[in-house]
């Protein structure tokens, strides 16, 4: 499906031609790797002004990387506090954790919380497992050294926008299987998490930002050594392809109906809520990925990122207070 201009929601048309060209960076390898060292320039390392920011170095497992990690801490700290992971976006070939510091200070102000967000390797760097492993083992370290942090080791949360959903769905998941942390909620927020490319028309879809060519591309960079080595693809890979979610923490999730990750959106929804496990949804009606960061100051960003902010507050009061996780229906 060709998505025009007057196709999508009122407030997102004005940003419709600028950010079309975003897919030209995504379909050019060499774009993106230019891409990521600007980014590397400008903004790694850079502290985010009104919180206490500060950068730790975690050892891979591989003994190959070291994982650079910014930790995020409100200026004024009473006592320990929740453990928030958050992973950044970026179709799993692009970013770093500093341009998602805007929502990170969001979740510190909205409920306090420290938290840790990795620079996990991109997938032209090096392909899955890479960045979640980094991403699960920045988790690990955070846990372990809870105390040092300033943070509570029993309150843990796990959040991300885009690939960083897909990569907090997927950490969630092998918590889960592992028991190594007990996560108290999880934000996949508008998540990455299917690989498989159905040919049905819904989700075959030419939209700005991201859409069905974009994110062909990032999986095929994600998954890359997998496929060269005929390998199945894990759940940890690719969540969507797990088929188990009973004992899972709760969710919140939103995502728009002009998107790639609408459907897959809505199955993790249904699977998670089928299990039993209670679910903050959300779906917007004509608007595209990632709308809320790119028309914050629009009505419909602004009640997208109350919605996500609300729900954490809610959940935030209730789940990290070790109340019971009834479901809510």
């Amino acid at each position: 499906m060709k998505v025009t201009r007057s196709m999508v929601h009122a407030d997102l048309q004005p940003f419709f031609n600028r950010v079309s060209r975003f897919e030209t960076l995504i379909k050019h390898r060499w774009l993106t790797t230019l891409a990521n060292k600007l980014l590397k320039g400008l903004l790694a390392g850079k502290d985010r002004p009104g919180l206490r920011c500060d950068e730790v170095h975690i050892p891979s497992s591989d003994g190959r990387w070291q994982i650079r990690a910014r930790v995020y801490k409100p200026l004024q700290q009473e006592g320990p506090l929740p453990l928030l992971l958050y992973f950044h976006g970026g179709g799993y070939i692009l970013g770093n954790p500093e341009m998602s510091a805007e929502l990170i200070e969001r979740f510190i102000n909205t409920r306090p919380c420290i938290v840790v967000a990795p620079d996990y390797r991109k997938a032209y760097t090096e392909p899955y497992p890479a960045g979640f492993n980094d991403c699960y083992e920045t988790m690990l370290w955070a846990n372990d050294n809870a105390v040092q942090l300033g943070a509570r080791a029993d309150a843990v949360m796990v959040a991300g926008h885009s690939a960083g959903g897909g990569l907090a769905a997927a950490v969630t998941l092998k918590a889960r299987d592992t028991g190594d942390v007990n996560i108290a909620f999880q934000m996949p927020i508008y998540p990455m998490i299917d690989d498989e490319q159905p040919q049905d028309a819904e989700r075959n879809i030419d939209v700005p930002v991201w859409n069905t060519l974009t994110n062909r591309i990032g999986w095929q960079a994600y998954l890359a050594a997998l496929e060269q080595s005929g390998s199945a693809i894990p759940t940890y890979a690719a969540a969507a392809r797990n088929s188990d979610y009973a004992e899972f923490p709760p969710t919140i999730t939103f995502v728009g109906t002009l998107e790639p990750f609408y459907r897959e959106t809505q199955a993790y929804v249904r699977s998670l809520r089928d299990a039993g496990i209670e679910v903050r949804y959300a779906e917007f009606e004509d608007c595209f990925h990632a709308f809320d960061v790119i028309a914050q100051g629009t009505e419909i960003g602004a009640v997208a990122l109350n919605f996500t902010f609300d729900s954490y507050a809610e959940f935030y009061d209730r789940f990290l207070n070790q109340q019971d996780r009834s479901i809510e229906t």
